[in-house]
């Protein structure tokens, strides 16, 4: 018997961050954040479960996954046959197919991660049969990259800290249509970073500055529902901007210290500030990489695209409007 199912779901750029953990293994987060969804960018996965299959197999972009992924991602299937109430747990790790493809780079800061572990939730979902709200979709999805749950539901997303593992997933703050905002990403690297998100997460509490970035952050997360509610450009400019700027001070202080930025991000977040006091309504963000998102309301995106594009360093840019939830096909 052949059960398959084939989900599509999109990365999302936070506003307010995700860095570190209350609980590692379930990946609890210190503190909420907020997100919006990228709609050109996706990731397509296909589960598919066959008895006649020997062994796992999972490939990403055409190629055979490496063992550290394969065993991520199985594991997170082996958890969700339990959910499923499957007890043979070792016959159904054996007899499982994944494909996943992107339409752009992995591991370089754009949250591919994210993207993937969203679609992987929906479609192994599909293929077991499984009936789950979106709440639960968005915390198993969780287990598998934090940032992963607010790819689960639509647009702009919050995702609860929670008290435990049952309450801490993403909902929709506003819809991909609320506004029209345009992320320019910078692409400076497309190559995967040397040390990935999961490992960095678990040295934030080793940089001095991270317990007074947790203690702050509710206020900065209520700040940016707000904005985001109220279309408000320049209070969202400023609190996201001072809420990456205070993550990757941690980022830099933690032992060993996590240096993301290229000479040409900080010229890019540089220059972005100056054509703000321009009057362009633009603002830099960066999660855990070197890329550069410049966020921009829909008036100002062509003549941003325009002043990046004579800054050199910049392999290519990447444009989107806010997306959808994550979905089965």
């Amino acid at each position: 018997m052949t059960k398959t199912a084939t989900a599509i779901a999109h990365p999302n750029i936070a506003f307010i961050k995700y860095w570190g953990n209350r609980d590692n293994a379930l990946r609890l987060p210190a503190n909420g954040s907020v997100s919006m969804n990228l709609d050109t960018l996706s990731t397509r996965t296909t589960v598919t479960v066959r008895d006649d299959l020997k062994e796992n197999s999972l490939r990403i972009n055409g190629q055979s996954a490496d063992a550290a992924a394969s065993e991520r991602v199985f594991d997170r299937l082996r958890e969700m046959a339990g959910f499923a109430g499957i007890t043979e747990k070792e016959r159904f790790s054996r007899g499982v197919e994944i494909i996943s493809e992107n339409n752009f780079p992995m591991g370089a800061g754009i949250a591919s991660s994210a993207a993937a572990f969203a679609a992987l939730t929906l479609a192994a979902a599909g293929a077991l049969g499984l009936e789950l709200s979106e709440a639960e979709l968005s915390r198993l999805a969780r287990h598998g990259s934090g940032s992963a749950c607010r790819s689960v539901p639509e647009g702009f997303c919050e995702w609860y800290m929670g008290t435990g593992d049952r309450d801490s997933y993403a909902v929709s703050i506003a819809p991909a249509s609320h506004w029209e905002l345009i992320d320019l990403i910078a692409v400076i690297s497309g190559t995967h970073k040397k040390v990935g998100s999961s490992a960095g997460h678990q040295m934030a509490d080793t940089s001095p500055f991270q317990a007074e970035r947790v203690r702050t952050a509710g206020e900065r997360v209520d700040v940016c529902r707000m904005a985001v509610v109220n279309k408000d450009f320049a209070a969202l400019s400023e609190v996201s901007e001072r809420d990456m700027i205070m993550m990757h001070s941690v980022m830099m202080t933690q032992q060993e210290p996590l240096f993301y930025w290229e000479g040409v991000s900080l010229e890019i977040m540089k220059a972005v500030r100056d054509w703000r006091e321009e009057g362009l309504e633009c603002f830099a963000t960066l999660d855990a990489g070197p890329n550069v998102h410049v966020i921009c309301t829909a008036a100002a995106a062509p003549a941003v695209r325009v002043r990046l594009e004579k800054i050199r360093g910049i392999r290519e840019i990447l444009s989107s409007g806010p997306g959808g939830k994550a979905e089965l096909l």
